[in-house]
């Protein structure tokens, strides 16, 4: 009896194990997120310190184009909304991921009691 807890138990740990670096890959991303949050945020800023006197130029590859202030705007706006959108989707996950690792921890900590109560048995018996 107490060889089948433990294969249960090892089974049950490393499934606790993968849970544990989801999680860790999640706040890692979600990590990614905030930082490239703060760095639109910033663009939007420089941004909006602008009038339409000034001249904007966007990246593209090596080459420097020229672009029009209100699409410049437009762009970042709209990647600041898809980056909040990521970062609430983490948030969600992140919680989920959270709540299910507790009550696989709970199911851990009765197998570990379990293990121990067979090996007792086991060894009562000897």
């Amino acid at each position: 009896m107490a060889e089948a807890i433990q294969k249960k138990l090892k089974v049950e740990v490393e499934k606790y194990t993968q849970m544990q670096k989801d999680v860790s890959k999640s706040v890692s991303a979600r990590q990614k997120l905030e930082t490239q949050l703060a760095e639109n945020n910033i663009v939007k800023e420089e941004l909006d310190l602008l009038d339409t006197k000034n001249t904007v130029y966007k990246l593209i590859g090596p080459v420097l184009v020229k672009q029009d202030l209100d699409e410049a705007k437009a762009t970042v706006t709209k990647r600041l909304e898809y980056i909040n959108g990521e970062i609430q989707r983490y948030e969600t996950l992140l919680k989920d991921l959270e709540k299910k690792s507790d009550q696989h921890r709970e199911l851990l900590s009765g197998l570990q009691q379990e293990f121990q109560k067979a090996q007792g048995m086991a060894v009562g018996k000897v």
